[in-house]
């Protein structure tokens, strides 16, 4: 048997349990993962209360999680066999719509990538969301080398590691975060202002650190910012979110699943997995990109706290709660 993380009914992170379910079986053109780590995204407990609703009553049980690392465990025909781009007991990392948060998985053989040996299973799970959203956010508000880009909720996973990759492009990078957050931040050449929304005067904490202008803002957080952050940019068409349903009001864009076949976000949402972005990136070509910058140490995913599979409910609570810094994980011993 196989144990996975799954609800029956929307709500709290108390709807959750841990069952016992048949050991999948890959089909073809897909392999069955030993599940090591999943990560924990917004997308997870967003689904759980039903924000999203997929018909939950209809369909029966749920999984939960999209991102996972593990060993190769079985091979579908035609996932890799044949041609040894999988084999069983390679170690690898991927998306899927739903179920990581399992013993088992079973993932498209092109939605996964290999997991060098300096990287951790733990690490690895941490990674497809964070830096597919946010290499594809970037792509979308195409900042450059002297632009400004101000970051809402940059401390989180998509926020960190947008931050980092437009650093090493030569931008400007202001964020929100929580003090507690601030020092770290700096050392990530991110000028830090505090939380907010747009009547405390978060505009004007923004513009005394950023005395040049905002030329793009990324929302991760959700909290109430767009307006003002069409205001800092200078217009709708230079905002980007993927936390805050209302972006049609603001006319803002919502980077979501029909940019890249999955919703996404740093603590709200995920990619599906994909085998290419709206812009014909496949996730092999980003991570080509930033694997050497990760092994290096030019860009850093911190985890904020590890919890093993029986506790997933105790990671959801910790992410709904916010101000995290970098991603929760999940890991199956």
């Amino acid at each position: 048997m196989s144990q996975a993380i799954r609800y029956t009914r929307y709500g709290g992170p108390e709807v959750l349990t841990l069952d016992d379910v048949p050991i999948p079986d890959p089909g073809p053109g897909q392999v069955r993962v030993a599940v090591r780590a999943a990560g924990v995204n917004g997308i997870d407990w967003k689904l759980r209360y039903g924000f999203m609703d997929r018909g939950l009553s209809s369909a029966g049980p749920a999984g939960v999680g999209v991102e996972f690392a593990g060993t190769v465990d079985a091979l579908g025909t035609g996932s890799g066999a044949g041609d040894g781009r999988w084999s069983v007991g390679q170690a690898v990392f991927g998306t899927v719509v739903s179920g990581a948060a399992a013993t088992h998985v079973v993932a498209d053989a092109g939605d996964l990538l290999a997991i060098p040996a300096w990287l951790s299973f733990e690490r690895a799970a941490a990674l497809p969301v964070a830096v597919g959203t946010a290499w594809r956010t970037l792509r979308q508000l195409d900042v450059k080398e002297g632009h400004t880009l101000l970051v809402h909720a940059v401390a989180g996973g998509v926020g960190l590691v947008a931050a980092q990759l437009a650093r090493l492009r030569g931008v400007r990078v202001v964020g929100t975060a929580s003090p507690a957050r601030h020092d770290f931040l700096r050392e990530l050449g991110v000028r830090p202002v505090e939380y907010g929304d747009g009547g405390d005067g978060l505009a004007e904490r923004v513009r005394a650190v950023a005395p040049e202008g905002v030329d793009a803002v990324l929302d991760a957080s959700g909290r109430d910012v767009l307006a003002i952050s069409v205001e800092l940019a200078g217009g709708p068409d230079r905002v980007v979110t993927i936390a805050d349903g209302r972006a049609a009001e603001h006319g803002v864009r919502f980077s979501s699943g029909a940019d890249s076949g999955a919703d996404s976000g740093a603590d709200s949402g995920a990619d599906s997995g994909a085998d290419t972005d709206a812009d014909g990136v496949s996730p092999a070509e980003v991570f080509a990109e930033v694997l050497p910058l990760l092994e290096r140490g030019a860009l850093r995913v911190p985890i904020e706290r590890t919890f093993p599979l029986e506790r997933t409910a105790d990671a959801h609570r910790l992410s709904e709660a916010g101000h995290l810094l970098g991603k929760i994980v999940v890991t199956v011993p």
